[in-house]
């Protein structure tokens, strides 16, 4: 199932055709509501875009879908968060995908929207060291690592927290994003807040990587930057170090556990974790003694009115099956679902949605 999902990723754009289950009478005031066995819905077309991180589980919600019913087609096209934020800003799209909310100073939407949580993810610290299968890091060790001042991988603060393995004088070079990413924002807000005064770059979709460093323009090219690149270092989705088959590092959480990066231990991650008004959550540098310190939130953006009733109702179907089946989905790919709190606060967001 990864494989078959990682060549429908190679596509910039990938474009499928699938049937949504039908919904009620449209008008502001009856809003559809989704059931199981109901007519096709009508025709219509929804684009989407955004983030990289969440493209593998987009795509298998797409695929998975594709033969229920032929008469809505759904478009992905994967660039960034920040690019979804602005695609979806700008009116382009009818859903964005984002790893993480609108920012200070970043243009928001002039029309009323909704996040709609999907899945979590694992950041994975991976590595390329010659002869190197594990290693354990904390957030002071990563941080020295990703803003240039460790320079090899037996630096002393490395080789202290690895006593038992022989770590190579290989030269580090780091493996980031160069585009507007969620995957970056949340990696930098982790430091930030677990490394304090030891991270020097401070939080954001970009921030200024060392000159040394390789950008790269979404997780997939960052993988693959890392797996060629002897003594590589980066930082990836769960999904995509998976498919690359890249080695990740066990990182210290708060409770002072070191943590490998997967399924069960992002869903750990999210115990305790409560929900904002607006449906934002933040699991990041979580207490909880199982869980993945970098682990990531996902949104999906849309408007709380749509004009349209075709697409309004096919948007608000889509939404629907995802919260419905990501629980069974999202593992298939190396995701984790939210809690089945979230799944409920995000299909009474969904209902409350107004088509027109």
């Amino acid at each position: 199932m990864i494989l078959r999902t990682r060549l429908l990723r190679r596509a910039v754009v990938s474009t499928l055709t699938l049937g949504l289950v039908a919904a009620g009478s449209a008008g502001l005031a009856g809003a559809a509501t989704v059931q199981k066995g109901q007519p096709k819905l009508p025709t219509a077309t929804l684009n989407g875009s955004g983030s990289t991180l969440t493209e593998a589980f987009l795509q298998q919600v797409i695929a998975e879908f594709k033969t229920a019913q032929p008469n809505i087609t759904v478009n992905y096209g994967a660039g960034g968060s920040g690019k979804g934020r602005q695609d979806f800003v700008a009116g382009v799209d009818q859903f964005g995908a984002s790893d993480a909310p609108y920012g200070a100073g970043q243009a928001l939407p002039t029309m009323p929207f909704d996040y709609i949580p999907t899945i979590v993810s694992p950041v994975a610290v991976t590595f390329n060291v010659s002869g190197v299968k594990s290693l354990k890091l904390d957030a002071p060790t990563i941080a020295g690592i990703f803003d240039g001042t460790t320079t090899t991988w037996n630096d002393p603060t490395i080789k202290a927290l690895n006593p038992k393995v022989n770590l190579p004088s290989q030269k580090i070079t780091i493996c980031r994003r160069s585009d507007s990413s969620g995957t970056t924002q949340n990696f930098t807000t982790y430091l930030q807040v677990a490394a304090g005064a030891k991270w020097t770059l401070g939080e954001g979709p970009t921030v200024n990587w060392p000159a040394s460093s390789v950008g790269n323009n979404g997780n997939t090219a960052v993988a693959s930057c890392v797996k060629t690149t002897a003594g590589g270092v980066g930082y990836n989705d769960f999904s995509d170090a998976q498919a690359a088959a890249l080695k990740m590092a066990s990182v210290k959480n708060a409770s002072g556990v070191y943590i490998a990066p997967t399924i069960a231990t992002a869903t750990a991650a999210l115990v305790g974790v409560k929900l904002a008004p607006n449906l934002t959550y933040d699991p990041l540098n979580t207490k909880n003694k199982g869980g993945y310190p970098i682990t990531s939130p996902t949104w999906l953006l849309v408007y709380s009115t749509q004009p349209s009733a075709a697409v309004g109702n096919a948007v608000k179907a889509f939404l629907t099956y995802i919260e419905d089946n990501s629980t069974k989905l999202a593992p298939q790919v190396g995701y984790a679902a939210v809690p089945s709190s979230f799944q409920k606060a995000a299909l009474s967001a969904i209902a409350k949605i107004q088509v027109g």
